[in-house]
């Protein structure tokens, strides 16, 4: 079991830490409605097993918090059972299926099939063409033939469809062992989405095809720019030289990327797809009774095959260190992978306490020793465990001098300390304590439920359940002799180095673009499926909205204000110091906060404070941001009065430690250098240059020199001062008000009076008069272009027209941008535009797009997304799927804990008094399409922007990115500050 990813599942006591031995976890069977149905007893979460005639595993959870259900469809099909001829064909299907079937996403089946055969028929031609002019003239048929398909397809029906519903976060994924179809729904849409899903899959049908193929190219090539993922694939390569775990990549190969088969995905489909072979999972608001019998009648059409299951052969020993290189342009990095047994083994169980033992965030080995003692720039552990076989991989960078070669032997040192029993047992006992503290705060979420059911039916169909939800008990149980066995059968000299080096990969080599004729989406037309689906009744569900006087209370603390909501549900605590401060007032308070972590007070170590917050569940967090600073500690109430006392003392005690501070300035220095090598951070610098101009928030920092002359006594000084700031305090927890006020009278030490905070540093925003580009050069395959343009004053009464906007032009799959960009014209993987509201009302909206393509396809992405920003086009029904889809979210949206206390401040900043959703809400009816398109063309259409480009110099041309604007070449130390 992967404790890092479902510790949540476990069984949890409220109100003790102590593992019972007598909790029965026993596999019982039950009938209800008609349904047979296995449970585990004492689950938490209540999990239904069902199994219906044809085969289909039906797996559901009951969670009434919100009025939505989050769902699975799962297929135990990925990588592994790629056709060696055909990898990252699993990942090919995924895309497909969300193309429609023979009822939706055409226009006319009749008509388009011939053309569709005719393009499977052109796809089996081509890739048996060796000779690359005559693969050319190959393509140009099948992209002809494409053209006159797409003339009958409706692109993106099936997000319509979900749009229509109300649905979340509609994507899928495929990885090696299955292949995930995820929706988020209203929970009053399910009759519609279990016809819409029954439908999709009954006999999919691959259309628009080569323009999706161009976007999973996009993929890959945005796999190239990423040297961690490179070296995550060679790792796997070596790990598993047998097992398809290292042999295929679950994207494919460049050259059967190239060479696609529809027959062999159509093959595939018909092998795989089969309810024997695949799940429907829901946590959610549903009654469990109702639901399988609806899903029931929906799917029994399906009929089961038996399959071939992928059944490799044993991987052998590995008989000595293996030892591998990647190169690329980020900073360098080390791993060290062991191959450990399958999820759920008892062996895994003992290694899921190991990895703790070594990396858990406070305590464990690699946390106390090696970050903590600033031994590394940073050290961490990490365990996957699939079905076949997991992953125990140690892993670090270097600090500032030190080499790759220098991290293997500190990382060794800590594990063989494991391997020789030299640690302290004690601390297992607080790694429970700790998962179920983290189960207890994951159970109320249905996305946290499904992953780990998710993760059961891949590994076992859900046969292994009984043991994740015992496995709190059965680790409390693990003893230190049962550790030292496991550590030394695993980890000997038998483990796979990477060393991710700074420096050219010379092996890059990038998916080429085809020739693509942009095909027709027929956007604003519908199937009569689709119509029919639509216009089905819906019980409505009806928002709640928030009333800060009744749901928030007020108080006082000496001269500190209190707000306060009382938790109902459990015994768990979340309280908070707000402060109006943060960097723009004080630029060196986030580097007092990091120095914190390495202090300790008279009576206590670092190490000690570390060890004292686990050992009773607790963590605290100090989060600096711009403008305010926020001191966070949650935990068991039971423990509430150990937890504040000790973050209390150690913010006004902690003492100077000038060997600790000469340390973390190199790891400061070289976390800066780092940085300049992430392209991600370049992208972030380049776009506040072009909001605020060449002195911005990115790069306001300390010098480098600068920050070579802090101090200890002033970073210490500002830790012990800072309760002398004015702050508010919040708490979400399970006593009264007066009891908490009581408690914190009595813990929380305040002033008579408040020190006033230094002045804001203010910043600029810039206008864009003119067309401007702002390049920073980094070696990649791929070009990425944002579009910056500050617009006019936050406007309140413009927030419905916003929302509405953003959603029918850049917000997801079924916008404007999406379809024409990526499904239209294959030009990008990765692509959205926002209208974006500032978070305080003094600030203007900014406009934002952005477009991530291969290079030699940059000024054809540009031209398009100018295109559209110009001029808008029109769709009646994406339109008013943009208001329903609005309306839906607000609807099924509950704000509950502590969110509403900071739901409450953040609309304090925009100058509401009430929940702003609510007038939102109100005016979505009354948008008109001509709203939307006055509005697009008074603040987007014809207007200067900052393109920002971050690409290579070697991939892009000065000339080209000269017609898009005046050029500025930005420098790293412009960017940066330093």
């Amino acid at each position: 079991m992967n404790f890092n990813k479902f510790l949540f599942l476990l069984v949890f006591t409220a109100t003790t830490f102590t593992v019972s031995a007598q909790t029965d976890y026993s596999w019982k069977q039950a009938t209800s409605n008609g349904y047979t149905y296995k449970y585990v007893n004492n689950d938490p979460i209540k999990a239904r097993f069902y199994t219906l005639k044809n085969g289909l595993t039906v797996i559901l959870t009951e969670n009434k918090k919100e009025p939505r259900i989050a769902v699975n469809v799962a297929v135990r099909a990925g990588s592994n059972t790629d056709p060696r001829e055909h990898t990252g064909l699993a990942h090919y299907l995924e895309h497909i299926l969300f193309k429609g079937t023979d009822k939706f996403g055409t226009l006319n089946w009749q008509k388009e099939k011939p053309y569709i055969d005719s393009i499977t028929d052109a796809y089996e031609k081509y890739g048996a063409i060796t000779d690359p002019a005559k693969r050319k003239v190959a393509y140009a048929e099948i992209d002809r033939l494409s053209g006159e398909a797409s003339k009958y397809s409706i692109a993106n029906e099936y997000d319509k469809l979900m749009s229509n519903l109300g649905s979340q976060g509609t994507n899928a994924h495929t990885w090696y062992e299955e292949t995930v179809y995820e929706e988020d729904i209203p929970s009053n849409s399910m009759d519609k989405f279990l016809i819409i899903q029954a439908e999709r899959f009954r006999k999919p049908v691959i259309r628009i095809f080569h323009t999706e193929l161009e976007a999973v190219y996009e993929e890959k090539n945005r796999s190239l720019d990423n040297d961690g993922g490179k070296a995550y694939e060679v790792m796997l390569y070596n790990l598993f030289p047998t097992h398809n775990y290292g042999q295929q990549s679950t994207i494919g190969t460049i050259e059967h990327l190239k060479s696609p088969s529809i027959k062999a995905i159509q093959a595939y489909y018909d092998k795989y797809y089969v309810p024997n072979n695949m799940a429907i999972i829901m946590s959610g608001d549903f009654k469990a009774d109702e639901v399988i019998k609806k899903i029931d009648q929906q799917f029994s059409y399906m009929k089961p095959k038996p399959f071939e299951e992928y059944n490799p052969a044993a991987e052998k020993p590995i008989a000595s260190v293996v030892e591998k290189e990647v190169f690329g342009p980020s900073a360098e990095s080390f791993m060290l992978a062991y191959r450990t047994p399958a999820s759920g083994t008892d062996d895994a169980l003992v290694l899921s306490v190991i990895s703790q033992l070594l990396y858990n965030g406070s305590a464990g080995l690699f946390d106390i020793n090696l970050n903590k003692n600033q031994k590394v720039q940073g050290a961490r552990v990490g365990l996957s465990q699939m079905k076949d076989y997991g992953m125990f991989v140690l892993s670090a960078s270097p600090k500032e001098g030190q080499t790759l070669g220098e991290l293997r032997p500190l990382l060794l040192k800590e594990l063989n300390k494991i391997k020789a029993g030299d640690f302290d047992f004690t601390l297992v006992k607080s790694i429970v304590a700790n998962f179920k503290l983290g189960e207890l705060r994951g159970t109320d979420n249905n996305n946290a439920r499904m992953s780990a059911l998710l993760d059961s039916y891949i590994h076992s169909k859900g046969t292994n359940w009984k043991g994740e939800v015992s496995a709190l008990d059965n680790m409390g149980k693990v003893t230190k002799d049962n550790i030292v066995k496991v550590a030394n059968k695993y980890f000997g000299e038998n483990y796979v180095v990477v060393n991710k080096r700074k420096g050219v990969d010379k092996d890059k080599v990038k998916v080429e673009k085809p020739a693509i004729t942009p095909v027709e989406t027929n956007a604003g037309k519908a199937s009569p499926f689709v119509q029919k689906v639509s216009a089905m009744s819906v019980n409505k569900i009806q928002p709640q909205w928030l009333d800060f006087d009744k749901e928030i209370s007020r108080g006082k603390v000496g001269i500190a204000n209190v707000l306060y909501v009382q938790n109902k549900d459990n015994d768990l605590f979340n309280m908070y110091y707000r402060f109006d401060i943060g960097s723009w007032s004080n630029p060196t308070l986030s580097n007092a906060v990091a120095y914190l972590q390495f202090l300790g007070t008279d009576k206590l170590s670092a190490e000690q404070i570390s060890k004292a917050f686990y050992d009773i569940a607790c963590n605290y967090n100090i989060s600096v941001g711009s403008e305010t600073t926020t001191i966070s500690i949650t935990g068991l109430q039971e423990n509430f009065d150990k937890a504040v006392t000790l973050l209390e003392d150690v913010l006004r005690n902690v003492k100077p430690d000038e060997a600790a501070l000469a340390s973390l300035k190199g790891r400061w220095l070289k976390g800066r250098e780092n940085s300049k090598l992430n392209k991600g951070a370049i992208a972030s610098g380049l776009r506040s240059y072009a909001q605020f101009g060449a002195k911005n928030p990115f790069n306001t920092v300390l010098s480098n020199d600068g920050l070579n002359q802090l101090k200890s006594a002033d970073l210490v000084n500002q830790l012990h001062n800072l309760m002398n700031y004015e702050h508010t305090i919040i708490y979400y927890g399970p006593k009264s008000m007066d009891q908490f006020v009581q408690t914190i009278t009595k813990k929380h030490s305040l002033p008579s009076a408040f020190t006033k905070a230094p002045e804001k540093k203010t910043f600029a925003y810039t206008k864009q008069d003119k067309n401007r580009v702002l390049f920073a050069d980094y070696d990649m395959v791929q070009s990425e272009v944002f579009w910056i343009r500050n617009i006019k004053p936050f406007d309140a009464s413009q927030e419905a027209t916003v929302s509405i906007f953003n959603n029918y032009f850049g917000g997801g799959m079924g916008s404007i941008v999406f379809q024409t960009i990526r499904e239209s014209k294959a030009l990008a993987y990765s692509t959205s535009a926002r209208y974006m509201s500032p978070s305080k009302k003094e600030d203007p909206f900014t406009a934002m797009a952005y477009v991530g393509s291969q290079a030699d396809k940059m000024n054809e992405a540009v031209g398009a997304m100018n295109e559209l920003l110009n001029d808008l086009p029109e769709s009646d029904m994406a339109y008013k799927l943009a208001v329903d889809a609005v309306k839906k979210d607000i609807e099924t949206e509950r704000i509950v804990k502590d969110g509403i206390i900071f739901n409450y401040l953040g609309g304090l900043k925009m100058g509401y008094q009430g929940d702003e959703r609510k007038e939102l809400y109100s005016k979505a009816d009354k948008i008109t399409f001509n709203d939307i398109k006055k509005f697009h063309q008074s603040d987007l259409a014809h207007k200067a922007y900052t393109y920002c480009v971050v690409a290579s110099k070697d991939k892009v041309k000065m000339d080209d990115l000269a017609k898009m604007g005046e050029v500025q070449t930005i420098t790293l130390e412009e960017l940066f500050g330093y």
